[in-house]
């Protein structure tokens, strides 16, 4: 059988897809393709599970002719828009999608109305790909590396180099976010050196924090390529994040996470799937409003607004140091 897997964006959309394209391999025995923007190939590139990875800069225009050459006998639609349903029907092949539950999320933001079910989205990708015959392997999320995608340890202090506290800075929409003043108040009471990630858009607000706080922070944002910084988490001692692409690259390590929430919730089934024991979802103290948006912009990040403000520092460094303990 062969398949095509089809996930255009983003970072911690596509590591949420690995569970179904192992149990495609592994439980099928299926050649299995996928479909996904260049600017995430490293996301996928070592993939073992992956007998070729298709990739577009700008549409799909540029590689229908050649993905419909292949023949497939089923293209598993984890993507499911408008744009995937014009590709599936120029492919001319049999398809499965996941439910997106949009309805749902737009009552939840909109009216407080919770009518999400109680499921991961891992577990709605693989209800996608159940038609099948797969089925959940228990087995978490997969995320690989290459051997040249160790940082040189000579760019990191050597205060960092026996154990830290990787803390995931940026996000994809600042609603997401922790003022900045935030994340300095809490890597201060981190009682392990910390290690700020994230993008270069983040490297700033990084080096501010870092100067602010002292020796103990180390700015990396911005510094390494992703999979240098995946490899970062992956070494790390415990993991606090934002809802972001390294908080789902840190569950596929196993990695224990402090998961911090803002304008998105939990509820929307996007949270760490199978992480390490003792991780702990961190949500504003009193914020009725939420969810404020289904992606984290919007309104919620208003200069009157204070959501993020919420959130306790106390009860961030109590999950960090439980977790720093049980080492």
């Amino acid at each position: 059988m062969k398949i095509l897997v089809v996930r255009f964006s983003s970072i911690g959309d596509i590591v949420l897809t690995t569970p179904v394209i192992r149990a495609l391999k592994k439980q099928l025995g299926a050649e299995v393709h996928y479909l996904t923007k260049k600017a995430f190939t490293p996301v996928l590139v070592d993939n073992p599970y992956i007998d070729k990875l298709w990739t577009i800069e700008k549409g799909i225009d540029e590689v229908t002719q050649a993905l419909r050459a292949e023949a497939f006998d089923r293209v598993v639609d984890l993507h499911h828009n408008l744009r995937t349903a014009r590709f599936k029907k120029a492919l001319g092949v049999p398809s499965t999608a996941f439910k997106k539950h949009n309805i749902e999320k737009w009552l939840y933001v909109n009216f407080k109305w919770n009518l999400m079910p109680c499921v991961h989205i891992v577990d709605r990708y693989l209800d996608a790909a159940k038609p099948l015959g797969v089925k959940d392997d228990g087995q978490g999320l997969d995320y690989f590396l290459g051997p040249d995608d160790a940082p040189d340890r000579s760019r990191i202090p050597e205060s960092h180099h026996y154990g830290y506290i990787a803390f995931v800075i940026g996000g994809q929409h600042p609603g997401k976010m922790l003022p900045e003043h935030k994340i300095a108040e809490i890597c201060r009471g981190v009682e392990q050196p910390v290690m700020l990630l994230g993008g270069p858009e983040d490297a700033d607000k990084g080096e501010r924090i870092a100067t602010e706080v002292g020796e103990q922070v180390f700015n990396a944002a911005g510094k390494f390529k992703l999979n240098e910084s995946a490899a970062l988490v992956r070494d790390a001692d415990a993991v606090i994040t934002h809802d972001t692409g390294l908080m789902h690259i840190a569950a596929a390590f196993q990695k224990k996470i402090i998961s911090i929430w803002g304008a998105t919730v939990p509820e929307f089934g996007m949270y760490p799937f199978r992480p390490g024991a003792g991780s702990a979802q961190i949500e504003p103290k009193g914020s009725r409003d939420r969810p404020h948006s289904k992606l984290g912009d919007n309104k919620w990040y208003k200069p009157n607004f204070r959501g993020m403000e919420k959130v306790s520092v106390d009860e961030v460094l109590a999950a960090v140091h439980e977790q720093s303990n049980a080492y």
